[in-house]
């Protein structure tokens, strides 16, 4: 089991939706040290003035985690000044809800790049302290859209295709490695906060963002491999593979009415 107790946590969107949940959970939960990385200067330092003032040691950094050769600064600033993360847990994200043909280049790039890439050099910078250690966790917050293509989220899906796939590669190597850290992948159904404001799901439950927190701490302290959310996300694998796609589609797309999910999207303002 990972220890949250005493832990250093690093969470990257750390300043709203689950992001903050995490932090306050891990902190309540006895967490040495919150890392809160997030590129909206104004929101960080309001949670991390709300955390210190209940006692809690929390550091802020003002980070786009989608500039490379910032992630690798303020990463060296951390290591330099706080040492090594124990637990790191990527959420940044962004969507960008529209048919992929309405896309600019830049939108395409910016999702990329944050809910891709972004993980990966993150990832890079805390990696080796926590392989030297033999002893560390990461969890990649994923999506259930990594698992399954949808209408009007076109780029979003292909990044979090991209997070899946990689997230569960560095785990085979951790395994085949013999090493003890350990790689969560967490892949949610829509969580009902302001990034997802508009979407409609008439017969899969959206998921409270309290319960995903909750789904996703005990996911860490369980050491994990998948935390999925609800628990219809764990047969998508499964329907995908004994169903035709047509079938597919029509039970997932039009019966479930995923495929409609996106139509009155809105986002965060």
């Amino acid at each position: 089991m990972s220890q949250i107790q005493n832990a250093t946590v690093l969470i990257t969107g750390g300043a709203s939706g689950i992001g903050k949940l995490m932090g306050e959970s891990v902190l309540q939960k006895g967490a040495k040290t919150l890392v809160i990385w997030d590129v909206n200067e104004t929101l960080l330092n309001t949670v991390a003035s709300e955390f210190k003032t209940k006692g809690y040691h929390v550091m802020p950094y003002v980070v786009n985690v989608m500039n490379i050769n910032q992630v690798i600064a303020t990463a060296e600033k951390v290591k330099n000044e706080i040492g090594k993360i124990d637990i790191l847990i990527n959420n940044a994200g962004i969507i960008v809800g529209k048919d992929f043909v309405d896309h600019t280049h830049e939108e395409i790039e910016n999702t990329m790049g944050i809910n891709a890439n972004a993980l990966m050099h993150i990832t890079k910078e805390f990696l080796p302290a926590m392989l030297q250690s033999n002893h560390g966790h990461i969890v990649n917050i994923a999506s259930a859209a990594g698992l399954v293509g949808n209408p009007k989220m076109s780029v979003y899906v292909a990044s979090k295709f991209a997070v899946v796939g990689w997230s569960e590669s560095l785990c085979l190597e951790m395994e085949e490695a013999k090493n003890k850290l350990v790689i969560t992948t967490v892949t949610p159904f829509y969580i009902n906060t302001g990034m997802f404001d508009g979407v409609h799901s008439p017969i899969i439950p959206i998921v409270n963002p309290e319960k995903a927190t909750r789904k996703i701490i005990n996911g860490i302290k369980n050491n994990k491999r998948f935390v999925r959310m609800p628990g219809i996300v764990y047969l998508v694998p499964l329907f995908k593979g004994i169903f035709p796609t047509s079938w597919f589609n029509v039970i997932v797309g039009k019966w479930f009415g995923v495929h409609k999910s996106m139509d009155k999207f809105k986002g965060r303002k």
